[in-house]
């Protein structure tokens, strides 16, 4: 029985799952060197679980976010490689701290009404 990480998707699967077209697939595989699908022995694209991730990412960074193909493609790479992370304890606490602060003032402009 295959475990559910060794699972691979279909093209179209990767499609319907994201909706995502498969043509934008096929553009984002040539644009982003970390989407690169394997290959099954008919050659098909088979999608991994970490690549339907990727392609998610993708959709959110270009399509949400609005960013260009470089700038997704410079994000992604850092949130691969774990540079989006804190690197010691002290910058963990100086980011919980930013973000605390950044939401009681928008509760403070909520209760401002």
């Amino acid at each position: 029985m295959k475990r559910l990480e060794d699972r691979q998707y279909s093209i179209s699967e990767v499609s319907r799952m994201t909706e995502v077209p498969k043509h934008v697939l096929r553009q984002w595989e040539a644009r982003f060197s970390k989407l690169r699908p394997g290959r099954s022995r008919t050659n098909r694209r088979m999608y991994r679980p970490e690549d339907v991730d990727i392609v998610r990412r993708l959709k959110q960074l270009l399509w949400v976010e609005g960013l260009t193909t470089e700038g997704a493609r410079i994000r992604l790479a850092e949130e691969l490689i774990g540079q989006g992370r804190p690197k010691t304890r002290q910058e963990a606490i100086n980011l919980v701290d930013k973000i605390e602060s950044e939401v009681r003032a928008l509760l403070d402009l909520l209760n401002a009404d």
